[in-house]
Parts: structure tokens; sequence; C-alpha cells
């Protein structure tokens, strides 16, 4: 009987889903919705259904190999199994700086916040005390952290739906009920432009980044096969419909997008709007709570992601294959990751490590798209009737909406990301002998799907 310690089988398709909505969360729309504006000249409702394409094509691609390889790693775990060992191993090495970030980005503006409610405190004591209390809450077990996030998810939700209802109010105060259906909230044709809307959708995109760590859950799931890729989805139309209801009502609220006092905070100055200085405090307060939660289940997706790695000794097994006899969970990894994400939140600005988010995200997107194509279209041959949409179609459509939005990113960002993979393939041809050799298995994973 084999008594070595292993992630244990407990979440429910519900827990999936909520994590999934508390990692994108409810609020995702607030901090970029006045960027998003801007760029695309009125039509931010219009961008978020743009983004949602390509989003919804490569979360239909996660469904499927979901489905093929029911396993820790995710992202890395598809691409090893579909198309090598390399590209599995660079497409974790990316999706790392994705993970990475997602908590780090929450945990440092959720300080910024802290400090700006509370300046008596300075920053880094905010950085490093939710960073602390994070990492603590994923120690104890994926089930406290669901039972943490559920808790944050309602909190989000509730506020998310005062938001509407106090931005609908004020509209049908206005304007009568009329208001509510102004086209030009959604379509201003003296305005619109292609090339501005598309800019727009990969600012929108950021709203969605994340959805992904929802497969980093496979083993510690009751039915994988069934109930990753039925989560995965649904998580991706639930958030559209949340971020399109919200950036429309507030367009409807303040439909002069050229007026906006600042940007980056015009939501704020919406919410004082609809609803006076009661709901800007408790505005504050939920962006604080929308942070801590993104950051705890991206720092759970993170932490997965690395033992699936260290676990095929892509990565050192002694550190990041380890799983705690007691809590069965990847306690090093998790160390390792508060270790730094307290460093960076630190040493960091917010806006370098928003500039990096999304290099890592499409990167590992695009190789899932290709690794649906080569799994199901190539190897197994399904090309037949819908098969032939779904093995080729819709992956291939996937691939090229997240190369269009890869090669949008900021140069800084292509810059600093292209050197986090010249990093990581200088490391794989070091451990691989010059690609010689594939990455080191430990043969804990089952090749019987293969």
């Amino acid at each position: 009987m084999n008594s070595q310690p292993h992630l244990r089988r407990i979440l429910t398709r519900t827990d999936l889903v909520i994590y999934g909505l508390v990692l994108l969360g409810p609020t995702a729309p607030y901090p970029v919705y006045g960027l998003v504006q801007q760029k695309t000249l009125g039509h931010a409702a219009l961008a978020y259904l743009a983004a949602m394409v390509g989003v919804l094509f490569t979360a239909l691609s996660y469904a499927k190999m979901s489905s093929a390889y029911p396993a820790a790693g995710s992202t890395y775990t598809y691409t090893r199994r579909a198309l090598n060992e390399h590209a599995g191993f660079l497409a974790g090495w990316s999706m790392m700086l994705d993970y990475f970030l997602i908590p780090l980005v929450s945990i440092i503006f959720g300080a910024l916040t802290a400090h700006r409610l509370i300046p008596g405190i300075p920053y880094a004591a905010w950085a490093l005390g939710f960073t602390a209390a994070l990492t603590a809450i994923n120690i104890f077990g994926i089930r406290v952290t669901a039972r943490a996030s559920e808790i944050m998810m309602a909190i989000m939700s509730i506020f998310a739906v005062v938001f509407i209802v106090l931005c609908a109010r004020y509209v049908v105060t206005q304007h009568g009920i009329a208001g509510l259906f102004d086209s030009r909230a959604l379509y201003r044709p003296q305005s619109f432009h292609m090339s501005a809307l598309m800019l727009g959708a990969g600012i929108a995109a950021l709203s969605y980044i994340g959805f992904d760590a929802i497969s980093t859950l496979a083993e510690d799931t009751v039915n994988p096969m069934r109930d990753i890729g039925f989560a995965t989805v649904l998580v991706c139309i639930l958030q559209t419909a949340i971020c399109f209801i919200t950036v429309y009502l507030a367009a409807l609220v303040w439909p002069d997008y050229a007026s906006y006092p600042e940007a980056e905070t015009v939501i704020l100055d919406i919410s004082t709007r609809i609803g006076g200085p009661v709901l800007f405090g408790f505005l504050s307060f939920v962006i604080l709570v929308a942070a801590l939660a993104s950051a705890l289940t991206g720092q759970a997706g993170a932490s997965r992601l690395l033992y699936g790695m260290g676990r095929d000794g892509a990565l050192p097994p002694r550190i990041f294959a380890y799983l705690h006899p007691r809590f069965a969970t990847p306690t090093r990894s998790i160390y390792l990751m508060g270790a730094l994400c307290a460093f960076a939140a630190v040493a960091m600005r917010f806006e370098i490590a928003a500039e990096l988010l999304n290099f890592g995200a499409f990167a590992g997107f695009v190789l899932v798209n290709l690794s649906v194509i080569r799994h199901f279209y190539v190897r197994q041959r399904e090309r037949s009737g819908l098969a032939f949409v779904t093995n080729l179609l819709f992956p291939a459509l996937g691939a090229l909406v997240c190369l269009y939005l890869w090669a949008s990113l900021s140069r800084n960002a292509k810059i600093a990301g292209f050197l986090w993979l010249l990093v990581g393939a200088i490391y794989l041809a070091i451990v691989t002998r010059g690609f010689r050799l594939a990455p080191k298995s430990l043969g804990s994973l089952s090749e019987s799907s293969s």
C-alpha cells in the first residue's frame, strides 16, 4: 500500500466555479474600465465581448485537454503530453511568470489600497502582512482555501450587485426606463474603429486572466474529467456577463469618457456619483477584498503548477514535488511563492508587474490551443463532423486571437517576457544537455492516456 502523501480529491464542481470566479473576480472590470472605455472611444462593453471570443475558444481548449489529461500541471502538462517535453517545459515556465504575477499584482494593489485607507501603516508592512496571511491559509490545505474564497466571493458578489442596481437606479432617475436601453453605451458609429476596439479588448482581457488556473486543481477535484472543463467554460461565460453588465451601466452613468478626471480610478468617481461617500468607502473595502481573494487563489494555482513540474523532474523535485504529510499541500512551493511575492511586492512597482501579467498567459494559451490540434486532430484523428470544429477550427481561432493579443503587448512587457523565456531556455538546455534529452520524468504521472 502506497503511503506517500498525495493531493486530496475533495473539490466539487461548485467549488471549482467559485474558485475561478474568485480568481477573476466580479469586480475585475473596476481597475481597467476607464482605460478600456477611452482606448475604444466609448466601446468598453463591446470590447469585453470581443475579448470573450478569444478567451472562450481557449477555455474550450482547456476543457478538451483536461478531459484527456486530468492531472496537476495544467498548461505545462497539456503541452508536454500533446507536443513534446521541451515545449511543455517552456509552456510551464511562461505560465510560472503569469501565475506568479497574478498574486503579486493583487498583493501590491491590495497593499496600496490599504495604505491609502490607513496611511499610518507603511505600504511595506501591508504587503508583507498580506503575503504572510495568504501563504498561511494556503498551507493549511485546499479546503481552507476554498472556504476562505467562498467568503470573499460572497462579499464581492454582494457589492457587484449593489453597484449594478445603483447604476441602474441612477440612470432611471435621470433618463427614465428608456435610458437603460441607450445604444450609445454599446456602439457609437461616429467614433467606432476596429483597431481601437481590439486595443481595448487586449486590456479588457486582463479581467479574464487566470481562468486557466482551475485546471491546476485537477488532482484536488473529485471528478476532474467531468468538472474541470465544465467549470472553466462556465466561469468564462459568467465573467463575461458580469463584466458586460457592469461596464454597460457605467457607460450610461458617465457617457462622456473624455471628461474622466483619471481613467485609472474613474470607477471610484462613478461610485460617488451613484452612491455618495458611503459607496466610495465601501468600494475601496471591496477592492481590497477582491485583491486578497485573487492573490489567495492565484498562489494556490501557482503552487500546483510548480508541483506538477517538480514531480516530473522539470524542476528540482526535492523542493517542488514535496507534499506536506499532514496538510497534503505542496508547502515548499507555497513557501517559495510567498517569499518571492514578499520581496517583489516591496521592490516592484505595480505598473511594471501589471504590464508583464499578460505575457506568460497568452504564450501559454497559444500552446494549449495548439495542443488540442496536435492531440485530438492529428494524433487521435478525430476529424469528422463536429470534431473538425472542436479539434481544429476553434483551437486555431483561439491561437490566432491570443497571438494577436500577445503581439499587442507593450515593448517593455515583451522585452522582460522574452528575457524570462531566455532564462528558462538556458536552464532547459543545461538540464537536457543541449536539448538532447527530455526533462527527467519521475514516473508519478500515468502515461497510459498518452
